[in-house]
């Protein structure tokens, strides 16, 4: 038998209860120790223990006893050359372990430890600390809601488009129009007479279209909010002494000196008088310089002209030598008397009064003359032929379209969309857009910039006005000649008193009994009636 080969078993005497003292296998390379316990059978390992029997019953004989020694012995033999290979066998499939790890361990199976290592613990660490910087890198954007309700037309779409340039992402802008002024002040009142705000009305906008000659009224009735903060505003002490007096006004919308600011222009313009060249040269008829011409013989029923009482009393006050905005008649030479007289006269002279449609009566070749805002009929004129037009030599009256922040926050509502805190925050950031003066450039805008009322006008390129049809006109870039400016006049609220006198006035006139608007319609409906019998017989 070899020394190297498998020890043979060893029979067990047996008894009825079998002790095991405990046998210590020690690694001399790492000195670990691996412990079977006592009660342990050692069935499953060859040899790897000696057992030693504590009981004398059955003791064998003496030959028997030489025959099991000699065994013994070479089980010993057997047993050493086990235990010196045994420490390469359990290298090789026993990694080595850290102490640290082996003491966490340990606290694990004690129930004493964290369950997890320093070293993780610091991975994680700087993990956590990366991203943190990383998240205080970050640049989130804010957007700033911004609702704009405008008049038609009344300023270019590319400004849209220019202000989100100038303010980034940082503004959520919404531009809604209205065909009318009529239109947005209905919106503003309507609410207010309800109690209850539809989140799509003007009144629920931060900034809207509001015409100055609707400013006393909309102030009186808490239509609009005044604009605080002003003094820090660029915008408002860049615009003129003029439009500071004229913008200045009492809780009640009346002009005063000490009262707050309601309202921002953006664009104004001036009444003109509009007429048609060709028929003038035709019939050798002098241009039209003044008001004294509208009471030209030849030009009786040959007038158009907006609806507008204040107007057409301050045409007639105009032309008696008066202002615009007088509060006694008395105070003109002849009296009330005089200034009806006058009047009566015009309407006679006028053939239709209606603020719609006085341009299309001078589109058809009906009339020969319109009187109007420049607005209006500037655009019209362009793409017409042979008009000239013109702002009297005695001066006119001036118009101006504003910005006014509306009343919202009177009304409490729940509503998503229902502007119960104040306005926009960036509401300044667009009327300082709105009034720079490149904005009026490009001789797009039909009106003039509100920094041209008291300094020369913005000059137009040529090369924008080039291969455009010319236009006779003393209005340049939306503004008259710098003497006739002087004697033009905005148009400023009247005590309840003169505005009777005004009513008074104009009842006091037959005004045309037929519409020219009829005449028309009247002409469409005979066109149309004579042209289906064409097209009957055709198909037929």
């Amino acid at each position: 038998m070899s020394l190297l080969s498998p020890p043979l078993p060893i029979s067990i005497p047996h008894c009825s209860t079998h002790h095991y003292t405990t046998v210590r296998l020690v690694n001399p390379r790492n000195s670990r120790a691996f412990r079977f316990h006592r009660n342990r059978r050692l069935s499953s390992i060859w040899a790897s223990a000696v057992l030693v029997h504590r009981s004398s019953a059955n003791f064998p004989a003496s030959g028997e006893v030489l025959r099991r020694i000699a065994a013994s012995a070479v089980l010993f033999l057997s047993l050493g050359s086990t235990l010196f290979s045994f420490p390469a066998v359990a290298l090789t499939h026993v990694p080595p372990q850290d102490s640290s790890v082996t003491q966490l361990q340990e606290q694990e199976s004690l129930g004493t430890g964290v369950g997890k290592s320093e070293n993780v613990e610091d991975f994680d660490d700087e993990e956590l600390q990366a991203a943190f910087e990383k998240w205080k890198s970050k640049t989130y954007a804010l957007t700033v809601p911004l609702r704009v309700v405008s008049l038609s037309n009344s300023f270019p779409p590319v400004w849209l488009k220019d202000f989100l340039r100038s303010q980034g992402k940082r503004v959520r802008l919404r531009s809604e129009f209205r065909q009318s002024l009529q239109d947005i002040f209905h919106e503003l009142c309507l609410p207010l007479q309800k109690g209850k705000i539809n989140p799509k009305s003007a009144l629920a906008a931060d900034v809207v279209t509001l015409g100055d000659t609707w400013l006393s009224y909309a102030i009186e009735k808490r239509l609009i909010e005044p604009m605080d903060g002003l003094e820090d505003q660029d915008w408002f002490e860049n615009l003129s002494e003029k439009w500071k007096v004229y913008l200045r006004r009492s809780d009640e919308g009346k002009l005063d000196s000490n009262g707050r600011i309601w309202a921002a222009p953006y664009r104004w313009g001036s009444i003109v008088i509009a007429y048609k060249k060709s028929e003038f040269q035709k019939r050798k008829m002098a241009p039209i310089e003044d008001w004294a011409d509208l009471w030209r013989p030849e030009l009786a029923g040959k007038i158009s002209m907006v609806d507008s009482p204040r107007e057409i009393v301050g045409a007639v006050l105009k032309y008696m030598g008066a202002s615009y905005n007088t509060m006694d008649m008395s105070e003109v030479d002849g009296g009330r008397e005089a200034v009806q007289q006058n009047l009566a006269s015009l309407v006679k002279q006028v053939r239709l009064f209606d603020s719609r449609h006085y341009l299309k009566a001078l589109g058809v070749g009906d009339v020969w003359v319109a009187v109007g805002w420049s607005n209006d009929v500037i655009p019209a004129a362009k793409r017409m032929s042979n008009i000239s037009v013109v702002v009297p030599k005695s001066g006119a009256s001036l118009w101006a379209d504003c910005w006014a922040i509306p009343a919202a926050s009177r009304i409490a509502t729940d509503q998503i969309g229902g502007r119960v805190r104040g306005p926009s925050p960036v509401v300044h950031q667009w009327i300082e857009f709105c009034l720079q003066s490149e904005r009026f450039k490009d001789d797009v805008v039909p009106g003039a910039s509100p920094n041209s009322l008291e300094s020369p006008p913005v000059k137009v390129s040529e090369e924008l006005t080039r291969g455009r049809p010319k236009l006779e006109t003393n209005v340049i870039a939306g503004v008259p000649p710098s003497d006739i400016l002087a004697r033009c006049e905005l148009i400023e609220p009247l005590p309840e008193k003169a505005l009777s006198e005004y009513r008074w006035l104009i009842n006091s006139v037959q005004m045309p009994e037929r519409s020219l608007v009829e005449d028309l319609r009247n002409r469409v409906l005979s066109l149309a009636h004579g042209f289906l019998p064409k097209v009957q017989s055709k198909v037929a």
